[in-house]
């Protein structure tokens, strides 16, 4: 593996290489062994052939079913009364995924030099998220590292549970439409030009009919241009990409979601759900309501939210509620700023976050099993008068035919 680094010689000298090694602790020891320091480390994936090698940025990935299945078993470890450097060593043999054995390795040898467990994970360079290491922190802080390992286990529990359900409800229309799209593909690539030169060899008194010759004209412009299309979808895409990466666009974009019918309404449950239990789950475990702010807009997916969570943490943080800051932005549901007011009063705010989640949750998976069966059938009743019509219009000719013969 190869790894790109940044060191620093006894005399001052930075310089910045190349080097191949198996591990990136591997790789620490054996510059710390030559008199190296290291600044920075990057790991690159690349093909080598002899001295010379073509190196590619490389991203470290670790599932997450793998990691709560760690999380899991770390919780275990501590409670049965293993240290907690002990722990890790075991669970770091037993890894079978190499990403995440690495990692554990690392984190193991940092762990046993005097860090504690949270810098250790942060120091993997944002391969996890900013939850779990504010919850790994107030464990620490706290002394009950145990608990807020399993409260994090259920709380991405949850969260994967939800995600699952949302994929769940959108296979089947996306399925459906992409067998129509292939069907609609295949009469208008092979099935129309050939009744297009069947029509050919006709006289030019037999004239065809506006719906035929404007299915043909499509089916030319498509086929004959195909390469065009190709390279215009190309261009489309890489240029929204582009589009999509420069700073403030993801938000605009985001943002404009939120206005669309009924799918605006739906998303933004989806983002206070999201919001609402990441909050709940940090409070649980310590962590201070401004922080808990912070972390949540890092973690929500809309960054139109994300930005008004940043200014409800400035707020919340100059001495304004939180559920007077919510209201000011207009972002989140009326209910759940009512709820968060209740909360907020009764001094059970995250049981109330919680609950909040709880009922978005159920909210959002009644509003996509009622979206899921009404798209069924109409998308079925849509794509069959689409190829109904097709069909129809490249047959009417012969119809027309056999009439003026008879």
């Amino acid at each position: 593996m190869q790894f790109r680094c940044k060191v620093a010689t006894a005399a001052g000298q930075v310089t910045e290489a190349t080097y191949v090694a198996e591990s990136e602790l591997g790789l620490r020891r054996e510059l710390e062994g030559k008199g190296l320091h290291l600044l920075s480390l990057r790991p690159m994936g690349g093909i080598g052939i002899g001295r010379f090698s073509l190196a590619l940025p490389s991203r470290k990935h670790v599932s997450s079913s793998e990691f709560l299945i760690f999380n899991q078993e770390m919780a275990t470890l501590l409670r049965a009364g293993l240290p907690l450097v002990q722990s890790l060593d075991i669970l770091r043999r037993r890894v079978p995924n190499p990403t995440l054995k690495a990692v554990l390795t690392d984190v193991h040898q940092r762990v046993r030099s005097g860090s504690s467990l949270s810098d250790a994970f942060e120091a993997q360079g944002g391969m996890f998220t900013g939850i779990y290491h504010a919850s790994l922190m107030a464990g620490e802080k706290s002394g009950s590292l145990e608990t807020v390992l399993r409260r994090y286990v259920a709380h991405m529990k949850v969260m994967s549970s939800v995600r699952s359900r949302l994929v769940s409800a959108l296979i089947y229309p996306a399925v459906l439409l992409v067998i129509s799209l292939a069907v609609v593909g295949l009469i208008v690539f092979k099935v129309v030009p050939e009744f297009a030169a069947f029509y050919a060899g006709f006289s030019a008194s037999a004239e065809l009919p506006a719906s035929t010759r404007f299915i043909v004209a499509i089916s030319d412009a498509v086929v004959n241009h195909l390469f065009v299309w190709l390279v215009a979808v190309l261009v489309l895409g890489v240029g929204g990409a582009i589009w999509i990466r420069q700073p403030g666009q993801r938000r605009r974009l985001d943002s404009a979601v939120l206005r669309v019918p009924w799918f605006g309404p739906l998303s933004r449950k989806f983002s206070t759900a999201q919001v609402a239990r990441t909050i709940s789950t940090l409070l649980a475990g310590g962590i201070p309501l401004v922080n808990a702010l912070d972390i949540a807009s890092k973690s929500v997916g809309n960054q139109a939210v994300a930005v008004d969570l940043d200014v409800v943490a400035r707020e919340v943080r100059e001495g304004t509620s939180l559920h007077e800051s919510l209201s000011r932005r207009g972002t989140f549901p009326d209910v759940a700023i009512e709820m968060v007011e209740v909360g907020e009063s009764t001094g059970a705010l995250a049981e109330m976050l919680n609950s909040i989640a709880d009922f978005y949750d159920e909210e959002n998976d009644t509003s996509l099993t009622r979206f899921t069966n009404l798209m069924q059938p109409l998308l079925l009743v849509i794509m069959g008068i689409i190829i109904a019509g097709l069909l129809l219009s490249l047959y009417m000719p012969l119809f027309q035919l056999s009439s003026l013969s008879t």
